[in-house]
């Protein structure tokens, strides 16, 4: 039985303290069905394909559980997404066979197809980063997208220890596929040492723009804003933020830290620079909880997730 209040905001579950309740995404309903939703909210707790410190896997429980702590309406915007669209956490595209690296890719690619045919906008959180490649699979089948992609790692990478689809290569796959057109990505925050100089050659020679943490710092966040709503243009786009490519010390708990990243703040500019751009999805990868008990980078990871809604809503109720 529900219970009774004096208060009659609380009969808003997302009013009430946010200690109580079950966890879920920003504590939005839960839905098994993708009728009547706007918007879903997917966790993706597979991290097969990282390249060292796992644990990613446990960052989609972790980021709901910090995401309680987040309210209703974006003060610096004053977008209220849940007034726009209708939002659920539709759970999670779990893997049943997680060992299989290339089949775990297509059951997630499946899970997002559903969600794409049943006309839900989602925004995900990971995982690690691999599995933005079947979100993709999912959502742009039957059209390239655009990307805004916030990263220490341009993850173009190529065959590593005997794979092609590990964390390191999502979008040179989805390039090679179809699923992007190269000329409309932008990817902010590369940085960290190397062992090979053109390690990251293919986004150069296919055209994506890169832009270094050192030119990052040149142009400021006012000068990457523009240069990616140049970039994505009108077509449409997705947002994958991997947490890495903030500095270790706004979010340590993450697989392939690089030291010298943008903070916490100038993420939320940028992020809430690309409002109006005509966005269909977004993801918040990398976040390993076992890497911080404190809980502060699925904090982060959490508000990253919240600052993508706010423009994922107000894309959304525009169409």
């Amino acid at each position: 039985m529900a219970k009774q209040s004096d208060y009659p905001e609380f009969a808003d579950p997302m009013a009430r303290p946010r200690y109580t309740g079950l966890a879920s995404f920003m504590r939005a309903p839960y839905r098994e069905s993708f009728e009547d939703v706007d918007i879903g909210l997917i966790g993706v707790p597979f991290d097969g394909g990282v390249t060292n410190r796992p644990g990613a896997r446990h960052g989609p429980r972790e980021i709901r559980n910090q995401s309680s702590l987040l309210r209703r309406i974006n003060q610096a915007t004053r977008v209220a997404p849940y007034k726009l669209c209708r939002v659920a956490d539709l759970g999670d595209a779990w893997v049943e066979k997680p060992f299989e690296l290339e089949g775990a890719l297509a059951e997630i690619a499946a899970f997002f197809r559903a969600v794409h045919a049943a006309g839900v906008a989602p925004l995900s959180a990971g995982g690690d980063h691999s599995v933005t490649l079947p979100i993709l699979r999912g959502i742009a089948h039957d059209q390239p997208l655009g990307l805004v992609h916030f990263d220490a790692h341009c993850d173009t990478g190529d065959d590593y220890l005997g794979s092609k689809f590990h964390h390191g290569a999502p979008f040179r796959r989805a390039v090679e596929e179809g699923l992007l057109e190269p000329e409309r990505c932008i990817q902010i925050g590369i940085r960290g040492s190397l062992n090979d100089l053109d390690v990251w050659s293919f986004s150069h020679d296919q055209g994506m723009r890169v832009v270094y943490i050192e030119e990052f710092h040149e142009i400021g966040v006012a000068g990457v804003i523009d240069e990616a709503r140049r970039v994505i243009g009108d077509g449409p786009a997705y947002v994958s933020f991997d947490v890495d490519g903030l500095d270790p010390v706004y979010a340590p708990g993450t697989g392939t830290p690089e030291v010298g990243g943008f903070s916490t703040l100038e993420a939320q500019l940028m992020l809430r620079g690309l409002r109006g751009l005509n966005l269909v999805g977004g993801d918040v990868v990398e976040v390993s909880p076992p890497f911080d008990p404190t809980g502060n980078t699925a904090l982060v990871g959490a508000t990253m997730m919240f600052e993508i809604l706010c423009l994922l809503a107000e894309a959304v109720a525009a169409r």
